[in-house]
């Protein structure tokens, strides 16, 4: 576990408020993105591994998806409907030759300034036929489905500003039936034969990760930090972030899967 106090953008250009709260001279304003990734950094010293999870606040951020692949981790995060895509496998043609002046061409003759690309939602719904239930796990009250549909593709955000899209990824939605139009979506870069069934477990399990935030507010205090202090924010939250790890270990050695036998 780990945690790290996000500063509002006017605080982190706010230099005497962060002195009074006794912020640290070398820490200011960071999008959320990056905080996590400095996390996941510091996850990944102390040997933990695994697939990244995350809403459409971190996953609309290009940078920290391109981050993510350097990394290196595998990432299944949510995206708003707006990202742009292509097929994985679309032609934007060839390489113009180098003809020995100014620098070497490695734009595709394609890729030109005012090209278009469809939303992940335009995509989705002219796609509707490939839809189909999958059930991801047992709830408290009966099997958890959904229909879903998922494709490979290339991110094409800044297609129409003449750069050529990323790297091929999932694009995974979902659409429930009786809704009028898809109503999640997710980018992953799992490798390119991975199940759809596998891909939507991989989606859904953020409801660990909601449940588990919503058990330390709940149960340990977690939202009930009223201090003003940089210092006294980062204690509390150590010591909530103890108290859930130690309910953890006792419910996984008293009872299977972590569920107490009393």
């Amino acid at each position: 576990m780990g945690a790290e106090l996000y500063l509002p953008e006017e605080w982190g250009h706010d230099r005497q408020r962060l002195d009074t709260a006794g912020v640290p001279r070398d820490i200011g304003y960071r999008p959320k993105w990056q905080i996590a990734l400095a996390l996941l950094g510091q996850a990944k010293a102390n040997g933990v591994s695994g697939v990244v999870l995350a809403d459409s606040a971190y996953g609309d951020a290009t940078e920290f998806r391109q981050a993510l692949d350097e990394g290196p981790w595998q990432y299944c995060v949510g995206i708003s409907s707006t990202p742009k895509v292509v097929a994985a496998d679309h032609d934007f043609g060839w390489v113009p030759p180098y003809r020995g002046k100014g620098r070497r061409p490695s734009r595709p003759e394609k890729v030109r300034a005012g090209a278009e690309a469809p939303s992940v939602k335009e995509w989705a719904q002219a796609r509707a036929k490939d839809f189909r239930r999958v059930t991801w796990r047992e709830g408290s009250k009966g099997k958890l489905r959904s229909r879903f549909a998922a494709w490979r593709v290339r991110p094409a955000h800044r297609l129409s500003a003449g750069q050529e899209p990323l790297a091929a990824c999932w694009l995974v939605v979902e659409w429930p039936e009786g809704e009028a139009e898809p109503t999640k979506y997710f980018f992953s870069n799992l490798p390119a034969n991975t199940s759809l069934r596998r891909l939507v477990r991989t989606a859904k399990g953020r409801w660990w990760i909601e449940h588990s935030y919503k058990e330390m507010k709940d149960e340990l205090g977690l939202d009930h930090f009223e201090g003003r202090s940089w210092r006294g924010w980062h204690h509390h939250v150590t010591l909530v972030l103890l108290a859930y790890a130690f309910l953890v270990l006792r419910r996984r050695s008293r009872g299977k899967k972590g569920v107490p036998t009393e």
